[in-house]
């Protein structure tokens, strides 16, 4: 893939200010994400005794934190399907189509009858409405980063890019601040009853201001030059695997850190410390509200610095401190101390940011524009697998045969160790051009319009 140095006043043109498109990217992917959280926070303080109480409660909360990682294994099929849309159709298409596929499962979960009404059929219900929303959310992440960035002056895409990720911690502070209030105005009988359903049914009004939002969004002028050049691709995933598919596994691999940081942070955090730990619900909660809180300040700031920087002193540098870290948090987190635990998640997130924030202008600067769609929703879901639906079940299995938390800090350290060693092998991409600079060589057929 040959790309060129350009300028850093050059970007692309449009009617919308990158301002709004940012902040409307910022808003609508926040709305998704708490479509998607809410589910890790029921499945981390519900599910368990809603859907699996037969089991005990080792084995009931590992069979909720499965249906969680079902969405995961969904995602990539998402990121196939839609980013091939994405890159023949247009991003801003499927933008709306994922939030639409989102938002009613979402409603549709809040709906769902429990196993002490309907039996069995309540946990397959279950994962096939997570399996939906993991559909939905593959598709999401590339067309939210790419409008962003596409959009974005060379010098500042870092940042720019960095808003739709500051939709995860904004859908953390959503979800969460939800959660709290329903735990704190229910008792607890009322919250396992039917409190729990409340902040899915919300999500019907949350989608459709989405929609509002998604549907003045502007299209990405990157796309519609590729689509007047003739230049997009009749099969770019195909086209995806066959030239870039080693940008492909080392995004994945790159990305796995961040994805497992988060998950634990955000979901395995929830269950370890209000289960074996005893520590209380609303109170855990709100420390995670708050670590997302300084998440969601970190986010854009350091991945402004990667603007100046390069991306990847800002990414190594994240994922050496992170798996340097491990221990300590957990470390933090065995002391059920909520001062110690906020400053456990306060560091971990923080330095979270350094690859979180920084990984949707590299994910977009790793691959053309006829493809890119597809190679940023492919690599990046790919790391969601490992490094995100399975770090819970993982963390929760390391400590139930283990009995410590040494355990479940050393596979977090290993997994930021493979992410450094993978993004060793990135090359830098902060200062390179997203126009493709010359149209592909390939037989006439494969470049008609649709």
């Amino acid at each position: 893939m040959a790309m060129t140095p350009t300028h850093p006043e050059q970007h692309p043109s449009g009617t919308q200010s990158i301002g709004r498109i940012a902040g409307t990217s910022f808003i609508g992917t926040a709305i998704e994400w708490y479509d998607f959280l809410i589910y890790a926070n029921a499945a981390a303080l519900v599910f368990g005794t809603q859907f699996f109480p037969s089991l005990s409660p080792l084995a009931a909360s590992l069979a909720s934190l499965s249906t969680f990682a079902v969405g995961f294994l969904a995602r990539p099929l998402g990121s196939v399907v839609m980013g091939h849309f994405g890159d023949r159709v247009g991003r801003k298409s499927m933008l709306v189509t994922s939030l639409l596929i989102m938002g009613v499962a979402t409603v549709l979960i809040g709906l769902l009858p429990t196993y002490a009404q309907i039996g069995v059929w309540a946990p397959i219900l279950l994962v096939a409405l997570r399996f939906i929303q993991g559909l939905g959310v593959g598709g999401e992440w590339g067309g939210a980063v790419l409008v962003a960035v596409e959009h974005a002056p060379v010098a500042r895409r870092g940042f720019y890019g960095s808003f739709p990720q500051m939709g995860v911690p904004a859908g953390i502070i959503l979800s969460n601040l939800v959660f709290l209030t329903m735990s704190s105005v229910l008792t607890p009988a009322q919250f396992a009853s039917w409190g729990w359903r409340v902040p899915f049914l919300l999500s019907a009004v949350l989608i459709a201001v989405g929609l509002y939002i998604r549907l003045r969004l502007e299209e990405s002028p990157l796309f519609l030059a590729a689509k007047e050049a003739r230049t997009d691709s009749r099969l770019p995933v195909v086209e995806l695997l066959r030239d870039h598919w080693r940008r492909v596994v080392l995004a994945g691999l790159a990305f796995m850190a961040a994805n497992t940081i988060g998950y634990i942070t955000l979901v395995y955090v929830l269950s370890y410390t209000t289960g074996p730990l005893q520590m209380p619900r609303s109170t855990v909660l709100l420390l995670v509200l708050l670590a997302s809180v300084v998440q969601l300040v970190a986010t854009p700031a350091l991945s402004a610095l990667s603007d100046r920087l390069g991306r990847r002193k800002v990414f190594i540098a994240g994922a050496a401190l992170s798996a340097l870290w491990s221990l300590p948090l957990f470390m933090l987190l065995d002391t059920r101390s909520p001062a110690a635990v906020l400053v456990g998640l306060v560091v971990a997130v923080t330095i979270l940011s350094a690859m979180y924030g920084p990984q949707a202008a590299i994910a977009a600067e790793l691959f053309p524009t006829r493809v890119r769609y597809s190679g940023a929703s492919l690599g990046y879901q790919l790391s969601a697998i490992f490094g995100g639906g399975l770090a819970p079940l993982i963390a929760t299995s390391l400590y139930a045969s283990t009995g410590t938390s040494v355990s479940t800090a050393l596979y977090l350290a290993v997994i930021c160790l493979v992410s450094l060693v993978a993004f060793a092998f990135v090359p830098e991409t902060h200062r390179t051009d997203l126009v493709d600079p010359t149209p592909p060589t390939m037989p006439p057929q494969e470049v008609v319009k649709p």
